[in-house]
């Protein structure tokens, strides 16, 4: 196979094993009566913030959402008072998005059933060496593509994940 033959059929089941694996998820925190993965990724990207908040465009660059369905989840989450709303003393029109002590809360009981599925879908079944190829290899494909994003005018500044460390447990 040709290796853009091999890439493209990575492509596919990166995407199907992606697809499958959220689903997994989602369907273990429904069943432990909790909500879904994105509210988990919202909160653990505010929470991970020194003070519990971070602009909107911040935001963006942390969670697994699109940027159209992002101010729709912040609206959910602080209609359940998980999140607030705080007015950017620097921009009259801007506002950060503000972690609850009930989003706190709720964060961390979500959490083990995540980190449970993490460990049980993917982990179990990738050597330490299979892990970090394959981390590696997507840091590599994520920062091309955000790059590329940035360059293509999208408007916004996309961050990288950390080299090494865990972004989704604490």
């Amino acid at each position: 196979m040709a290796q853009q033959d091999s890439a493209r059929h990575a492509w596919a089941v990166f995407l199907t094993a992606h697809a499958v694996l959220v689903e997994a998820v989602e369907a273990r925190l429904a069943k432990a009566g909790l909500p879904q993965f994105s509210w988990y990724d919202l909160l653990w990207a505010l929470e991970r913030a020194d003070d519990g908040r971070r602009r909107m465009h911040e935001l963006a660059d942390l969670v697994v959402q699109s940027r159209s369905n992002l101010t729709r989840l912040v609206d959910r989450l602080e209609k359940v008072r998980l999140v607030r709303r705080v007015p950017a003393e620097d921009d009259r029109r801007g506002a950060y998005a503000e972690i609850t002590a009930e989003g706190r809360k709720l964060r961390r009981k979500m959490w083990p059933v995540y980190a449970k599925a993490i460990d049980e879908l993917f982990g179990a079944h990738l050597t330490k060496t299979d892990a970090d190829t394959v981390a590696r290899a997507l840091r590599k494909i994520l920062g091309v593509a955000r790059g590329e994003y940035a360059t293509a005018g999208a408007g916004a500044r996309r961050s990288s994940l950390p080299a090494s460390g865990n972004v989704l447990d604490g």
